[in-house]
């Protein structure tokens, strides 16, 4: 396959910044109360993924906008910013270019394809994808009580299934030398036209779709200061976890 050059757009500069609210390990080891409110999360971004206290629900935040996909694949408009969440990945969305995908092609050469729309694998990049879409499979897992791993929650998972859909997808790339930190590789929450369903991508097959991408050269973590966090032995292997829980 040809290498994809991004289309160059005009914007405004962005700052180029993302933000985690928290590390993404302890959300692998099942710390799933942090109490990060969103009105906090906002000030650094509004445009992000990620989930809410006790891991209910998948989250995608989109012009400023939160919206939440419970484990029955409904969405809901969160409109309270008192609402918390254990990990959140946010930017203020500025594209620094985008490209037309205009052929139907499986999920392996999708990501390929994304990948080589990067020049580094080792910053972040956000990703905003809008389009048409042959099929489209998305996760939510249910709510969780605290301390059960990440990965054994997800061998429970929901999953839910479109057709010749179209949406909206809410992503980021993450460098694999900071798996600890974000989600590694591209990683991608789905939400259809009506803002009726969507969730954790695990698979899709775009027909047509337009790919902005922001490059993002400055991370910006807070670290929790609730008692879980600052006494836990981390132990467990976060690549591997992280593997089998996104897929």
């Amino acid at each position: 396959m040809e290498r994809t050059t991004l289309r160059r757009i005009r914007k405004r500069k962005a700052d180029n910044k993302v933000y985690l609210c928290a590390p993404v390990n302890s959300l692998v080891e099942g710390i799933y109360e942090q109490n990060i409110p969103f009105y906090e999360i906002k000030k650094h971004g509004d445009f992000g993924l990620g989930t809410f206290n006790d891991l209910d629900g998948e989250m995608m935040m989109v012009d400023g906008e939160i919206f939440r996909v419970g484990s029955d694949g409904k969405v809901n408009q969160i409109t309270d910013e008192e609402v918390c969440s254990p990990f959140a990945c946010v930017t203020n969305f500025q594209p620094s270019g985008e490209e037309t995908l205009e052929q139907e092609m499986s999920y392996p050469d999708f990501l390929k394809w994304m990948i080589e729309l990067m020049p580094s694998p080792n910053i972040f990049y956000a990703f905003r994808i809008t389009g048409e879409f042959g099929y489209v499979k998305t996760r939510s897992v249910p709510k969780q009580e605290n301390y059960r791993p990440l990965v054994e929650v997800a061998k429970e998972q929901p999953t839910f299934e479109f057709n010749d859909v179209h949406g909206l997808m809410v992503g980021f790339y993450t460098p694999s030398f900071m798996a600890s930190l974000s989600v590694p590789g591209v990683h991608l929450h789905f939400l259809t036209d009506d803002k009726s369903s969507g969730g954790h991508l695990l698979e899709c097959r775009p027909r047509k779709v337009k790919v902005e991408l922001q490059y993002l050269y400055t991370l910006e973590l807070s670290l929790p200061s609730n008692l879980d966090y600052l006494t836990w032995d981390f132990q467990r292997d976060i690549g591997k976890d992280l593997d089998k829980a996104e897929k």
